[in-house]
């Protein structure tokens, strides 16, 4: 690091406000962004805030505290920090954007509170980050922003390619309006009035079906060395992606052997069964899950993504039919009676056959992603610390 580097609590460069809306503000159409302290942003149609900011959640249940940058008109919670910096000749937001980050995992540790996690202005103000030149901000920030933008370009396409495919679905086997659909008549059935040659039978009759277990976390021997893929259902909700690369934890074979998870192959749909319902997504390798999932197991009658945007469309059945005291939950023995439409052999391929290109598009992308953002967390650090000299007097 240089000389020209201070390091500087927050509270000498940053004003903290919070938002005073609750999250029930939320309405799905909302006109503007709505920060919260999920990950997710949400829309509400009010704004307070016009402004070039980072949002920090100030409260989260496991410490995981979303950070983002925003420039416009938004709303926030109450429990979320709008962070600006007191003098922009002395720092910018976008660099304090990325300086925070590193320090995410340092607030997660020194937070307060035990059931929830709380970030408060005390914690916040004592922190301190790394502060060069206001140059070499702007040059900090500008190589990750590219970055972030090649990312944000890929998740704009994946989301087109993932809302053309739904809409293809719904039209197809939801509104039948399928492909010569003009010259099919319509039969009653106790489902529904179906085209000509539709089946209704239930899932159990459709496609099999496998449940997860979990090793012991006290028998270090399951879990060494493990290169097994073993799914929860956090690993679905944190990525929110079409398809799963790849676990946060692994078990080994001892593992696998000494509990009811079952291995399935690769190109399965896991469909989270309990607690948060309703996650779906594919494994791109060969995996198991814990308790916490129903996955489905594709085959010629009911290929992959038939399946997976059965799945996708049937989310409110599926929370209709759990039950539960503690957490709600959809059992396998439940989910096997829930009737599933057969349409036509031949339309069912040819949607398949039609999506799958898209489909793996979506993986490509996600797998750019993925590396985009290694590399610039690899960077992220580097640049921060001054190990990157950017202090030039080029402009």
């Amino acid at each position: 690091m240089t000389g020209n580097w201070q390091s500087i609590c927050l509270g000498e460069l940053v004003h903290f406000k919070t938002g005073k809306l609750d999250s029930n503000a939320a309405v799905s159409d909302g006109g503007y962004p709505f920060f919260t302290c999920a990950q997710e942003t949400l829309r509400t149609n009010t704004y307070s805030f016009d402004t070039e900011c980072v949002l920090l959640a100030g409260n989260n249940a496991n410490g995981i505290y979303p950070l983002k940058y925003f420039r416009g008109k938004f709303d926030a919670y109450q429990r979320t920090y709008v962070v600006t910096p007191l003098d922009c000749s002395r720092l910018t937001t976008k660099f304090l954007y990325y300086a925070l980050r590193p320090k995410l995992s340092e607030l997660r540790n020194i937070s307060t509170g035990a059931a929830t996690k709380f970030l408060t202005l005390t914690i916040l103000n004592r922190t301190e980050i790394q502060v060069p030149p206001l140059l070499v901000q702007r040059r900090i920030a500008g190589i990750l922003s590219a970055y972030d933008e090649l990312i944000e370009n890929s998740q704009r396409r994946i989301r087109i390619l993932e809302s053309m495919a739904r809409a293809l679905y719904r039209e197809w086997f939801v509104h039948f309006r399928f492909p010569g659909h003009e010259s099919h008549s319509r039969a009653n059935s106790f489902f529904a009035e179906l085209p000509n040659g539709w089946e209704v039978k239930n899932v159990a009759q459709s496609f099999e079906i496998s449940g997860g277990g979990t090793p012991s976390r006290k028998e270090s021997s399951y879990w060494e060395g493990g290169a097994i893929q073993w799914f929860s259902p956090s690993d679905l909700t944190a990525a929110g992606t079409m398809f799963m690369d790849d676990s946060r934890d692994h078990i080994n074979e001892r593992g696998l052997a000494k509990s009811s998870a079952n291995l399935f192959p690769a190109c399965s749909v896991m469909l989270t069964s309990r607690a948060t319902i309703g996650a779906v997504a594919i494994n791109a390798r060969e995996a198991c899950t814990n308790q916490g999932f129903i996955t489905c197991i594709p085959n010629e009658r009911v290929p992959l993504y038939f399946l997976f945007y059965w799945l996708t469309e049937n989310v409110p059945t599926f929370h209709r039919m759990a039950s539960g005291a503690t957490f709600k939950e959809i059992s396998r023995g439940v989910f096997k009676t829930i009737e599933f439409v057969h349409p036509a052999a031949n339309l069912v391929r040819r949607f398949n056959d039609v999506v799958k290109p898209m489909a793996e598009q979506i993986l490509a992308l996600q797998r750019q992603i993925q590396n985009l953002r290694s590399t610039r967390d690899l960077l992220l650090p580097r640049l921060l610390s001054g190990q990157i000299n950017l202090e030039t007097n080029q402009p």
